[in-house]
């Protein structure tokens, strides 16, 4: 089995996952991509996806980081 890790870090620290199983290693290997792909375009500062058997051995991991601009106070 397979399970594909989406992980989201907002500017405040939060951290949100979503975790999904596939027992076909392409389809896990499509959600990988298919998280990355939403990602590279996303506007959360930490944007990441990983890969790994259920025996928790990491098969793959990329992430995108995104700047944070802050908004200038008068």
């Amino acid at each position: 089995m397979f399970i594909v890790m989406e992980i989201q870090t907002n500017a405040d620290g939060t951290i949100g996952t979503l975790i999904n199983s596939y027992t076909d290693r392409n389809e896990a290997e499509s959600k990988y991509h298919a998280i990355l792909a939403s990602a590279s375009i996303s506007s959360v500062p930490v944007h990441s996806a990983c890969m790994f058997t259920n025996e928790g051995n990491m098969i793959k991991s990329e992430r995108y980081i995104h700047e944070v601009e802050v908004e200038a106070t008068e």
